[in-house]
């Protein structure tokens, strides 16, 4: 796992709603990830998107106790994040807090009946989709989120673009589209963040895709920090 500049990082979050982590992940271990899609063992669930009206492609949740490097990613962007978490929610008016560990706050999912593990292998092929949504799984919510891009763009597929759009109250939706390579991670929000106006700060509601795969295959993995019903 790569040095991640935080200071600069949370003035991204802040400034665009979304921040790029550059090499999160080696070549070698989005193999070794994306390879489990596969293996047929470590999942609680395999979700055909096109059966839900979800887009198209496949994903496949994790279950506990999770791979080693998937548990880490999770234990150590937790508690960095928590503060952003924590300073959005102060911005946006909302009262809850989020404690430091990660362990403390996985404690309070599973104490509200939130107990299946939410981090996911994404996988598409050529004519794959993600329709823009929000990884919403019960009541306990974390507010940030993070995909690594296990596969090499132009290289392994074409196409595929992360978008995020942005929707503002009688406002159009502004969209983002995330360049990510091999490796890299977009954090970004999984309903909405605050953005300064005149009046203080307004709730802003955020959702996520995937474009069009013109060619080849795409894999990526999910880190959602609250587990699900």
């Amino acid at each position: 796992m790569s040095a991640i500049n935080w200071p600069q990082l949370r003035y991204s979050l802040d400034a665009n709603g979304w921040a790029v982590v550059p090499e999160l992940l080696s070549p070698d271990e989005c193999r070794a990830v994306a390879a489990l899609f596969d293996g047929g063992k470590g999942f609680r669930s395999h979700v055909h998107m096109a059966r839900h009206g979800f887009g198209r492609g496949e994903y496949k949740y994790f279950s506990y106790p999770l791979p080693e490097k998937i548990a880490e990613l999770r234990t150590v962007l937790y508690p960095p994040l928590a503060e952003t978490a924590n300073y959005w929610n102060a911005a946006m008016g909302i009262e809850t807090r989020y404690p430091p560990a990660h362990a403390h706050y996985l404690q309070q999912c599973h104490d509200a009946g939130q107990t299946r593990p939410t981090p996911l292998l994404l996988s598409y092929g050529r004519g794959d989709y993600n329709r823009l949504h929000q990884d919403l799984y019960g009541d306990m919510v974390f507010p940030l989120q993070l995909a690594v891009l296990l596969s090499s763009p132009e290289t392994d597929f074409t196409g595929g673009e992360f978008v995020l759009t942005e929707q503002q109250a009688r406002m159009q939706s502004r969209p983002h589209v995330v360049p990510l390579m091999q490796g890299g991670a977009v954090i970004f929000p999984v309903r909405q963040r605050p953005v300064r106006s005149a009046r203080g700060y307004t709730r802003v509601t955020m959702r996520h895709g995937v474009s069009e795969i013109r060619s080849g295959s795409r894999h990526t993995l999910g880190i959602i920090f609250h587990d699900a019903q």
